[in-house]
């Protein structure tokens, strides 16, 4: 069964008009799931351990001057770098998603980095956030549900946001010199969010011999991932009835696949898929297909995304689904026109009124979710009466500023929403007192704000 552009563009994509050179056959999107990167390589962004040197720098710099010595103006212009390479990184992450001819890469990427959720504590981390978007999800996207675990859970900032970076054996060399502790935070998140979920099966006992396993994970002054052995917890652990014999890196990864290629975590990740993109509610045939692929494939990411993408369910009940926030932002560009370029272009206090406030007062702040079980998906959590009027506040005022003509309103909810343009709302948008109205009128409907 073949989906129709419509289906593949709302339910899959971000909406309608696609980028120029969009796939638009199923067999075309999950082949290219294995090739480049084509947002990520027309939006670069510079990797972590380069913001960790101008990070090392500004501490460096904010110390002397403190110290009376005459640094101000590298110290400001070190928090100025940093600063500017954070507004790149956020930028990109809009013009990536407007820009890229694969809409569906880009909503398996955000699925991910949701999944994986991370939430920065200062200016550092904040931008370790998008780097482990683009040095452990990104490029691997195309391998395997244990090829993600495995890159999140060792990324820099992974260990810095669960404090694994601090986590101590009570028994290691460096435990017994200066009584550190045990950190469980790492453990727990891996076994109740990314891989085996609430009802995973697994023991506090198993948390505690996780994190014994853990421990030697640490952070490097220039951001990089290492093994310090004197932290590590002496002796064997068992987890999950598994038993990993060694004080190494090898037996780390291998619990983390072990934990990846789990039954459970089958499951978990094919309901969470099937709920993302479907419904709230999704059919129980689509996620069983899902979880079969998984099982059957060792999780390869493309495999779930045909069972997902072929499954007579996602052919539906379009609209079932609501826009969240940074969707809608992304969807409304499509629909005006702006490009990615354009948004790079933006002056800074244009693109944070256009995209950065406006996505925070519709309860979404950029890579800032709530807690580490990420986004809500229902869509009660959205339509609240503030985030909704933000919605409203934004479809009426912010085209005539995006956009230079205004698009016919009519024509615009039959461009944007093909099949789903409704006679009511085509004509409520001829009707209106003006073009910015009209347009308003269709970027607010229910219609426009469902996938």
């Amino acid at each position: 069964m073949e989906l129709s552009a419509e289906i593949l563009a709302i339910r899959f994509g971000y909406g309608l008009p696609q980028p120029e050179g969009s796939l638009s056959t199923v067999p075309e999107i999950l082949a290219a799931l294995a090739g480049p990167d084509p947002a990520q390589k027309q939006y670069p962004l510079p990797p972590s351990t380069h913001f960790a040197t101008l990070s090392d720098a500004y501490v460096r710099e904010k110390k002397i001057a403190k110290s009376g010595g005459n640094n101000k103006e590298a110290e400001t212009a070190s928090r100025q770098a940093m600063s500017g390479l954070l507004d790149l990184a956020q930028r990109s992450t809009f013009a990536r998603t407007i820009d890229s001819p694969q809409p569906f890469r880009e909503r398996l990427v955000a699925f991910f980095t949701d999944h994986f959720t991370t939430r920065q504590k200062g200016i550092l981390d904040h931008y370790l956030t998008f780097s482990l978007v683009d040095e452990a999800i990104r490029p691997n996207i195309g391998g395997t549900f244990a090829d993600l675990v495995t890159a999140v859970t060792l990324h820099p900032s992974m260990l810095s946001y669960l404090d694994q970076k601090v986590s101590t054996g009570p028994n290691s060399t460096l435990g017994k010199k200066q009584g550190k502790g045990l950190n469980e935070n790492l453990a727990r998140e891996l076994m109740e969010l990314h891989t085996l979920g609430v009802d995973g099966g697994y023991s506090q006992d198993d948390v505690r011999q996780l994190a014994e396993l853990l421990t030697g994970l640490t952070i490097s002054p220039t951001l990089t991932t290492e093994f310090e052995k004197r932290r590590v917890e002496p002796g064997a652990e068992t987890v999950m009835g598994k038993t990993y014999d060694g004080d190494n890196m090898k037996a780390i990864q291998k619990v983390l696949r072990d934990l990846a290629l789990h039954p459970r975590t089958a499951q978990h990740i094919a309901g969470k898929l099937a709920v993302h993109f479907l419904s709230d509610t999704p059919d129980a045939s689509a996620v069983e297909a899902i979880r079969a692929a998984f099982e059957a494939t060792g999780g390869s990411v493309p495999a779930l995304a045909q069972a997902l993408l072929t499954h007579p369910a996602a052919a539906k009940g379009l609209g079932a689904k609501l826009r969240q926030p940074f969707d809608f932002l992304v969807a409304a560009s499509h629909a005006l026109g702006i490009s990615g370029g354009t948004v790079m272009a933006m002056k800074l206090v244009d693109f944070k009124r256009n995209y950065l406030f406006a996505l925070d007062k519709m309860g979404q702040k950029l890579k800032f979710a709530p807690g580490p079980d990420g986004w809500p998906e229902e869509a009660e959590a959205w339509v609240t009466p503030p985030r909704l009027a933000a919605r409203i506040d934004w479809s009426m005022q912010m085209p005539q500023r995006l956009a230079n003509p205004l698009p016919d309103p009519v024509n615009l909810a039959r461009v944007t929403l093909g099949t789903r343009a409704t006679k009511t709302l085509t004509t409520a948008a001829s009707r209106a007192e003006s073009l910015a109205v009209g347009v308003g009128i269709v970027l607010s409907s229910p219609e426009f704000n469902r996938r």
